[in-house]
Order: structure tokens, then sequence, then C-alpha cells
């Protein structure tokens, strides 16, 4: 009976991945068939649709804004969700697009204000790659546009989807213009090599990580886990750590701004990695209160380690 039941998890599972994967490939058919505003547009009409419709995660946003903003009215925490909703309604139609930037062309120049792009070059000139720090603000995969066009060797961390087809569609848009995607369930190892070989690697700190490889620290006047990946492997061996973040501007553009690269003092204490570890997450927060409606409010980002 256990078998019979297991193969008809399977089964069920079969066809469900590939019911995903044929209503991805149909919306992107759409989206990229669409010019480019007309579909970002319709992108932010659909987020619209999301804050009335998707109610479990409107309250689980809404309750993140609140605990992390108590000075908010709920009128002002309303409409910063709202326009959330809507910024990744078009990241979402804008990531179907990725591979559209034509490479060494105009685009990077008009869709795009690159900012502290001399703080990328000190970085990868002293030949230990680099460690992006970033997060889940603005339109964060353009990176895998924007960084190769400029000549720099660029992977970016990602946890593998769920669904195996749709995993490897969204890979290869990541991947189109030479940047790499390196799996986060081969942790360090992975990372060094790219580091290693002088490439950068950006990874995304401000996501949920249980303990061992996570620590608590202060995220919004709340205790929160937080890898310590990239404060362990910058102290340890001095890789310079660039905080880069994007943030979209009006008209469908983007602001690429690289912030003066960090060397974290070498050491191994726990005190030290605590610091370490406060200093690149306090970062995050600053971006982040930049502007409100650019930070995905709607995801788990203060719980507890499974038990």
């Amino acid at each position: 009976m256990a078998s019979r039941n297991e193969n008809w998890v399977q089964i069920s599972r079969w066809f469900r991945f590939r019911f995903e994967y044929g209503l991805l490939l149909l919306l992107a058919k759409l989206v990229r068939g669409l010019p480019r505003t007309v579909s970002l547009r319709f992108g932010a009409w659909l987020g619209r649709q999301g804050y009335w419709l998707l109610l479990s995660r409107r309250r689980l946003a809404d309750q993140n804004m609140r605990l992390a903003l108590p000075e908010l009215s709920n009128a002002e925490r309303s409409e910063n969700i709202k326009k959330m909703f809507e910024h990744f309604g078009i990241s979402g139609f804008e990531m179907l697009r990725l591979n559209m930037f034509r490479s060494h062309s105009e685009d990077l120049a008009r869709y795009f204000d690159l900012i502290g792009t001399e703080h990328l070059k000190n970085a990868y000139a002293l030949g230990r790659g680099v460690l992006f720090l970033t997060g889940h603000v603005g339109f964060w995969e353009v990176g895998n546009y924007t960084m190769p066009e400029q000549g720099f060797p660029f992977d970016v961390v990602a946890k593998p989807m769920k669904n195996p087809l749709a995993d490897k569609y969204i890979t290869c848009l990541r991947e189109s213009y030479g940047a790499r995607v390196l799996d986060s369930k081969k942790g360090a190892r992975r990372i060094l090599k790219s580091l290693q070989e002088g490439r950068g690697v950006a990874i995304l700190l401000d996501q949920h990580i249980s303990p061992p490889g996570a620590i608590q620290v202060d995220f919004f006047g709340r205790k929160a886990f937080t890898t310590t990946a990239i404060t362990n492997m910058a102290m340890k061996y001095q890789v310079p750590v660039v905080p880069i973040f994007v943030h979209r501007l009006p008209g469908f553009r983007y602001r690429v701004s690289a912030e003066p690269m960090l060397l974290l003092e070498d050491g191994e204490s726990p005190e030290l990695i605590f610091k370490n570890t406060q200093l690149l997450t306090d970062k995050i927060e600053a971006v982040i209160r930049e502007d409100l409606t650019q930070w995905f409010w709607m995801h788990k980002r203060w719980r507890e380690p499974r038990k």
C-alpha cells in the first residue's frame, strides 16, 4: 500500500510540474511578445490584483511592516503594501524578459543608471574575488545582465525552485549573459571556488536561515536569523565585500548602486562574527528604508529555526 501511495504521489507531482511549466511558458510567451512598456504595465496591473487576491501574503506583509515600522499608520502601511505588490508584478514580468536586453548595445545606458562602478573595479583589482552584499530589494535579478555587460565575472547564489522544469527555465534566463547560478544547497565550497576564479558572487542576506549556519542579529529592531556565510568567508580569506542594490526608477529604468568595498577584520571570535554580520544587515536595512515599497515584505523573514 505504501509503495502504491508513493507511486501516486510521484505521478501527481509529474503532472503538476508539467502543468505549472506549461502555464509559465504561456505567460512568458505573452509577456515577451508585447512591447516592453506595455508588458511591464500589464505586470503592474496584475500586481495590484494580487493585493486583493493573495490575502495570506498581504496579511503577512502587513504584520511584518507593522512590527518593523510601528510609527506608520494603517493607511500608510496599506498604501506601501499596495505599491509593493505592484512593484513585484512589474519585477515578475521583467524577469521573464531578462534575456531580452541586448548585449553590447545602448540598452545598458538606456535602462540603467550605474553608480559606483569605480568601487567594483577597485574590488576586482585585488584579485581575491568579490562578495556582493545584496537583498530582495528592487529588481535584484538584473545584476545577471548589468555585471557581465560591464566586464565583471559574476555568479549568484540561489535556492533551486521546487519545480525542476521551471527552475531550469529561470536558470537559463539568469545565465544568458555569462553569469552563473550557484546552488545554495552546495554551500560555501562552491562559492569559494568562484572566488578563487576571480569572480564576484552575489548573496542575498535578507532571508531566514536556520542555525548552525546562522546567528541572530537585529533587523528593524527585531531578532532575525541571518547567514554568516558572507562574514565568515570575507573575514577568513579577506575577500572584499561590495554592497550593491538595484532600485526601479520611473519609466521602467533602474539605478544600480555599488558602495565602497568593505574589508572585514580578520578573526574567528563569535563576537567579531556577530559584529560584522550586524554591520552587513544594517546596510540592507538602510537601503530598504530608502523605499519601503521595493522590499519583499511578504516573506517570512522573522521566524524561529526548525526544530
